[in-house]
């Protein structure tokens, strides 16, 4: 069994931000060796290249084995996704398969790792979090989306297929037409076609655009937003911090003696 002491100076060394901001850097220059293996270099250099991979891979191996000799609850350790998640990530990052049929697969993993970052920034844990949380929100908007690209995608192949038929042929066709539009690639192009046979097809564009691009755009950021105002807050209430609701509780309080007092 590990003496307390050592448990506790190792989870000391996980909590610190120092040692944090070093994981970082390592795995930013995890991500810079990925981009570099890319490249047509010399041989020394994709030795080097190796090597540095493999110390990479090492320095993982080491942190997060001080991440659960030092977690209080070893028990519980996997049971949190992100540090399953990067225990995979480094265990299979460990297995020598880069001369083999699975060399593409140990690649991939490599790439992966570029995403414990995700595991390793708090702040980036709450957005993906708040993110995750929103996608039952975020389903009601796409289904509503899809109801008006449908829409949308009918009219054009009923009036705009004589016109082009690569553009408006059938509905599949006409709703990535329409995609296309929404991403402002060349939509203008596709517009002032369509417009040289109906002058009044601008009305058919701009409200489709109004519609997807900027109001739903605008219901997905709020949506969004709205989540991760929740779990920050959740996250203060976990740290012992006052709720908005405590904070106007209080502030009530304040007022209503000062009115006793003035009165």
């Amino acid at each position: 069994m590990m003496s307390s002491s050592i448990q506790t100076r190792l989870y000391t060394l996980r909590s610190n931000k120092i040692f944090e901001l070093f994981v970082v850097s390592i795995i930013l220059l995890s991500a810079l060796v990925i981009g570099a293996k890319t490249y047509n270099m010399p041989a020394q250099f994709i030795s080097f290249i190796g090597y540095l991979d493999l110390g990479i891979t090492v320095f993982f191996l080491i942190e997060i084995s001080i991440r659960f000799a030092g977690d209080p609850a070893k028990s519980r350790f996997f049971l949190n996704g992100w540090n399953l998640f990067d225990t995979i990530i480094v265990v299979v990052s460990l297995i020598p398969i880069e001369d083999s049929e699975l060399a593409l697969v140990g690649r991939l993993i490599r790439i992966f790792r570029v995403l414990r970052m995700v595991s390793v920034v708090p702040e980036l844990r709450i957005l993906l979090n708040s993110l995750i949380k929103a996608l039952p929100q975020l389903g009601y908007v796409l289904m509503l989306m899809f109801i008006i690209f449908y829409i949308y995608a009918a009219i054009g192949t009923t009036f705009f297929s004589t016109i082009n038929s690569v553009l408006w042929g059938d509905i599949a066709i006409s709703m990535l037409t329409l995609f296309r539009v929404m991403t402002f690639e060349d939509w203008t192009d596709v517009m002032y076609e369509v417009m040289a046979v109906y002058g009044y097809a601008w009305v058919f564009f701009l409200s489709f655009i109004f519609l997807t691009t900027f109001a739903f755009l605008n219901m997905v950021i709020g949506i969004v937003v709205n989540v991760m105002e929740n779990e920050n807050a959740a996250e203060r209430l976990a740290d012992g911090e006052p709720s908005m609701a405590d904070l106007r509780a209080e502030l009530a309080e304040i007022k209503a003696l000062l009115k006793q007092r003035i009165s």
